[in-house]
């Protein structure tokens, strides 16, 4: 055998045990005479020792020329360390080697394999099989790994049964577009990879399953942003023969039995807000409320002066920022160009300091008396110390972008804290949302999610106005997790076709096989979907994903260590009946 132990669990009640290890060379240090090399595997490290006293000088000369990253396999016995290293656990102890393999040499790495690395990401991305070997990103998979765990767990226990869904699916009309795969054997035919297993669950419903659950990858050809990857990992649920409130209750069990397990916390309350007063008061449907900062509506008391910019605008809205007082000029100044950048759009940013003996000092002193600014103060609940932070527009537009000044303001004074976590569900998104391009409505969620009891009839008058039977589970300020109570019945389900535009035909050719089974009886059901890679992220207290997937892609989409997407041959392209006619 290549090891009688792993490198992270020898101690101090292992000494005089002969032993086997076998793992990768960390660092070695020479001092001539004794020569110490740190062996690490996935589960730790130990400290290896060659002694001229007690080591031949054939096996010391062989330990001086060990690399970093080579493979090696070492007998020996366990002894006492002299000096101690409490950082580690195998630190009361170290292996006297006596004899020493070379299972494989290597080059030197182009970057420190260190919790702390001098590489950069492109490289590290490029060489993710070299990345993995470092502590940050082997605990986030293991991590990922206890998480997926627990999720399989939680969910078999409580009735849900895991079922495989098709890759190879037809293209669907869900929001994004598809990934496409020719099909060799259909000539002039194509799969899609799905999106998400949506129309797959709804099958299973109508097919009795009654509680279904599958870790599933979907897949989105959308232009990326920083944090977003063209395949992902969603935990799918479906349950049959329940109302909202079964949804939610089941899962706020899971997401409260991960953050016991996995992290320790427990979390009672799961606040419910209508999506209307989350735009209303963050700007978006996905609040962070580990901290204050409500949006304060300021139309009625700013737009009475003769100051046009709040005047003309739509919306003047503003936050109190604590203790934002100690800012200086040059900090607020720093604010101002901050949303003025493209990326936020914004053209400028009024302010109110909040003085601690109950004065106002604004930007707009010249139009606005203390009278005015302290409106501003008790319409942001903003306090001496404060600083009121104003911005004024188009309604969605300047709600976007306070909503940007509210998270980089929380950032900057250390308000997001990872190891607190406040969980939020929003509810009754609108059904359907007006396309200016196309000037017809899209379903906001998918067409197969129901309108709010006793709103069918309002899709006539007034489509715009329509509540779904939809809600979105929230945690610190991302979404992990979406879903909604679906249409059961073909003529709901017509009607929703009709309203987003299908023709009949269109509709039977897309979706012909979902309305044959709901003329098969077919329960009432709903479901949920998590992110399960953006969950997993936040409870290991980061924001960003990509550590917690083993290979991921780079912001263009591509995988830079397999060198992927590539050309095919011209051969494949024969086979497969495809014609490229590319764009010079």
């Amino acid at each position: 055998m290549y090891r009688s132990h792993n490198c992270g669990e020898l101690r101090a009640a292992h000494i005089n045990t002969e032993v086997t290890l076998a793992g990768w060379v960390q660092k070695s240090r020479d001092k001539g005479f004794i020569v110490w090399v740190d062996l690490r595997d996935r589960y730790g490290i130990t400290q290896l020792v060659f002694d001229e006293e007690r080591t031949s000088k054939a096996l010391i000369e062989q330990a001086q020329n060990l690399g970093r990253e080579f493979v090696i396999q070492v007998k020996g016995t366990v002894i006492e360390r002299a000096s101690k290293n409490p950082n580690i656990q195998t630190g009361d102890v170290e292996i006297l080697v006596s004899e020493l393999t070379i299972l494989n040499e290597s080059m030197l790495p182009p970057f420190t394999i260190e919790d702390k690395t001098d590489g950069g990401e492109d490289i590290r991305m490029k060489y993710r099989y070299l990345d993995i070997r470092r502590n940050p990103v082997k605990n986030s998979l293991i991590f990922r790994h206890k998480v997926t765990q627990e999720v399989r767990n939680y969910l078999s226990n409580e009735g849900f049964i895991e079922v495989e869904t098709p890759y190879l699916i037809k293209s669907t009309p869900e929001g994004a577009r598809d990934f496409v795969v020719p099909s060799r054997m259909n000539e002039g035919q194509f799969y899609a990879l799905p999106q998400s297993p949506q129309t797959f669950k709804q099958l299973l419903m109508v097919g009795g399953m009654d509680k279904y659950f599958q870790i599933v990858k979907c897949f989105r050809d959308e232009d990326l942003r920083a944090d977003r990857q063209p395949e992902f990992t969603q935990i799918d649920c479906e349950m049959a023969f329940i109302e909202q409130e079964d949804i939610l209750n089941a899962f706020e069990g899971l997401t409260r039995h991960l953050l016991k397990e996995v992290n320790g916390v427990e979390v009672e309350k799961f606040p419910r807000m209508l999506y209307d007063d989350a735009m209303r008061l963050y700007g978006n449907d996905k609040p962070d409320i580990r901290f204050g900062m409500e949006f304060g509506e300021l139309n009625a008391v700013a737009q009475h002066k003769d100051f046009g910019v709040f005047n003309s605008a739509e919306l003047v809205v503003g936050i109190a920022v604590p203790g934002g007082n100690n800012f200086t000029r040059k900090e607020i100044d720093k604010l101002i160009s901050w949303v003025k950048r493209p990326q936020i759009g914004a053209l400028g940013m009024v302010y109110a300091r909040c003085n601690d003996d109950g004065t106002y000092k604004s930007s707009v002193d010249k139009f606005y008396d203390q009278d005015d600014l302290a409106k501003w103060a008790e319409a942001t609940n903003a306090k001496p110390g404060d600083l009121i932070c104003v911005l004024s527009g188009d309604k969605n537009k300047v709600r976007a972008q306070l909503s940007a000044l509210r998270m980089e303001l929380a950032e900057q004074l250390g308000l997001r804290k990872p190891n607190e976590f406040a969980p939020l569900w929003v509810m009754d998104f609108p059904l359907l949302e007006w396309d200016e391009e196309t000037e017809r409505y899209h379903a906001m969620h998918h067409p197969f999610t129901s309108p709010k009891p006793g709103q069918l009839e309002l899709l006539k008058t007034d489509p715009g106005a329509v509540k779904a039977n939809a809600y979105d589970l929230v945690l610190n300020g991302n979404e992990i997790g979406g879903g909604s109570i679906r249409i059961h019945d073909k003529e709901t389900q017509s009607l929703m076709f009709d309203y987003l535009g299908f023709t009949p035909e269109e509709a039977k050719a897309q979706f012909g096989f979902l309305m044959d089974a709901f003329q098969y009886g077919a329960p009432p059901h709903g479901g949920l979907a998590f992110g399960l890679d953006r969950l997993v992220a936040i409870l290991g207290g980061q924001e960003t994903i990509r550590d917690f997937i083993a290979f991921p892609k780079n912001n263009s989409g591509r995988d830079v260590m397999i060198d992927a997407p590539a050309p095919i041959d011209d051969a494949q392209l024969t086979e497969l009946s495809l014609k490229l006619n590319l764009k010079s």
